[in-house]
Parts: C-alpha cells; structure tokens; sequence
C-alpha cells in the first residue's frame, strides 16, 4: 500500500488505533538486536523503528515496518546544531547526504537540531538556522523528505540547548515556511520545560511533523507513576488529524523491557 506522500507502509494492518506508533531502536538496543526489536514490532503492531542509520534501513523494511526517523550524521548533532553561522557549510551537508540517503531508501524523515547556546542570544541563534533551514528546504522539497528540527529540555538531559521551548521552535518554522521543514515535538522533553501539551499540539500541530514520548520524571515507562496523561495526549493528537509518527522513546526500567512497550502502545492507542 502507497499513502498519499508516496511512502509504503506495508504494517499499516497491524497498526493499532489512529495513530502510527514507533520505537526509538537506542532505547531497546542493551536488550535486542535490530531484527529481534523489529520482530517484536510487527507482533505488537507498531508501524515505525526511529533514529535508525542508513545501513540499518534494510534491516527494519524487511519486516514491513518504516524506518520512521533517521538518525543524524555528524556533525549534525545535539551540541553542534544549525545556531552558529560556521557551522553551516558542513552541518548542511550532511544533512543533505542524509535527505539523499532517505529519500533512495523512502524514509520520510530526518532530524536536526539547534545547537547548544554557549552564550548566544536564543534571537540570533533563531536568525541563523532560519538561515540555514532555508538554505537546505529546496532540497528536501524536491526529495520530499521532511526535516524536523527536535525540541529539547536543557533543565535536565541537554543542558544550554538552545531550542528548548516550544514558542521559539514555531517561530523558527513560521520564518522558514515550508512543508518539509517541521519541529520534533518531544513530549517528554516538553513536559519538563513548559507542559501546557494539548492547548500547544492542538494549536500547532502543522509545525509538527513527529513525535516522541517519555515518562516524566525519569524517561521511563508510560505508566502510574508519571505525570502526563498519556492517553488523553494521544487522543489529542489523533483528533487534530495527524497523519506522522508517534514513536516511543522511553528506557525501561522497572518491567520486561518488551512488556514496556507493549504497555505503552496499549496507551497510547486511541
């Protein structure tokens, strides 16, 4: 079966819900191989196996699943990012070489990110990689490739990460304004900086082009002992209408780590 972005999404029987739900393959990889993770999915009904390298493509399509994210290529990574001028000429091509490689291998998304701040104003870090998200839109447009820029806490994982709020990541999609050019929203992430989740994901979900989930506090399960409403947040996103990926991306700790996941699909299916 082809979707109407011209993605094949062959597990789209086992699917669960409204929702195409994923996992982030680093979170499971102490546990599984690739292959027995991706076995796992198709028994679950997951959809998606996030944050994957290109050698790694191949592996997730033979059991009709999306390889839903590709991981970044360095140096396109958290610290380095799009805020600084001189880092553009080769943050920018590997980005490029990334949306080449997806698009050959149809792989809808790629990331991207910021950079830290090291003491520059979140203004002229917002100018620079609208700048450089401008630069490379041309060509994910034409490979049809979407680029998401991830939100990230800098209170607790990523300290001075400079897309850190949500207001600020809208306004740099509003400046580069293109289909191919879209946020990460990581929930987890989101809730530890700013919560206000469904008012922001119902109001802004066309800057949305992917998201994550993760137990607050800790990163673990999607269970009792967290402080998001898992269920209600994934309804939230199915009734906009959303057509991405939901994908987990939370460590085990305290259950099976496929007991886990199993938990969280269980959740999040709406």
């Amino acid at each position: 079966m082809v979707t109407k972005t011209g993605f094949a999404f062959s597990n789209l029987e086992a699917k669960r819900g409204r929702l195409k739900q994923g996992v982030s393959y680093w979170t499971y990889q102490q546990w599984y191989s690739l292959d027995d993770l991706c076995k796992e999915c198709v028994r679950i009904g997951l959809a998606g196996v996030d944050l994957v390298t290109p050698d790694q493509y191949a592996t997730v399509q033979k059991y009709g699943l999306v390889p839903s994210m590709t991981s970044g290529t360095p140096p396109n990574t958290i610290p380095i990012g799009l805020n600084r001028l001189e880092n553009h000429d080769r943050v920018l091509a590997s980005l490029k070489n990334d949306i080449t490689l997806a698009a050959a291998a149809n792989v809808p998304n790629v990331i991207t990110f910021s950079g830290n701040r090291k003491g520059m104003p979140d203004g002229e870090g917002l100018e620079n990689c609208a700048m450089a998200l401008n630069k490379i839109k041309p060509y994910a447009e034409e490979k049809g490739i979407t680029v998401n820029l991830e939100l990230l806490n800098s209170k607790v994982n990523h300290h001075d990460y400079m897309a850190d709020h949500s207001s600020w990541g809208i306004e740099l999609i509003k400046r580069v304004n293109s289909p191919r050019i879209k946020l990460l929203y990581d929930i987890y992430h989101m809730q530890i900086m700013e919560g206000d989740l469904i008012r922001t994901i119902q109001d802004n979900i066309h800057y949305f082009g992917h998201f994550h989930t993760g137990g607050v506090p800790g990163r673990h399960e999607l269970d009792a002992t967290q402080e998001v409403n898992w269920h209600a947040v994934a309804n939230a996103i199915a009734d906009t209408g959303y057509q991405g990926f939901l994908s987990h991306e939370f460590i085990p700790a305290d259950k099976p780590p496929i007991r886990s996941l199993e938990q969280a699909v269980e959740i999040c299916t709406v």
